[in-house]
């Protein structure tokens, strides 16, 4: 990670829906936190507690690294597009502008569950997709 992006390193939220049964309560955790050691994250409903294991570490931290390449790469964010084939060509959408319209997942399987981690992204400046 470059010393501009670790210098600006923003917050980075992840939730998910407790996996409890019944319980619809949603857990919230700090990714940055997450990766840089053991932490425990509670379901604010049913009470449960939630210890992330080394794997489970090591994909959140593969997703921070993603989102520091992203940062990283903000400078030439406007002149990357993504193409999208349609029936009358091809339509080419800024990728700055996919980042801020599309919503970040991370879908793993814990225990006998699958759970779908939502990932909620502080801009690194104001400027951001701007």
């Amino acid at each position: 990670m470059s010393e501009e992006t670790n210098g600006k390193q923003g917050k980075a939220q992840v939730d998910f829906i407790c996996p409890e049964n019944s319980c619809d309560g949603i857990v919230q955790f700090n990714l940055n936190e997450c990766t840089t050691g053991k932490i425990q994250a509670l379901c604010p409903k049913c009470h449960k507690p939630y210890v992330f294991d080394h794997e489970l570490r090591q994909k959140f931290t593969k997703l921070q690294n993603l989102i520091s390449a992203v940062r990283d790469a903000e400078s030439i964010l406007g002149d990357c597009c993504v193409s999208v084939d349609v029936p009358g060509g091809s339509v080419k959408v800024p990728y700055a502008l996919l980042l801020t319209r599309l919503n970040t997942m991370l879908t793993l399987r814990v225990g006998d569950k699958t759970v779908d981690f939502h990932l909620w992204i502080e801009p690194s400046s104001p400027q951001t997709f701007r």
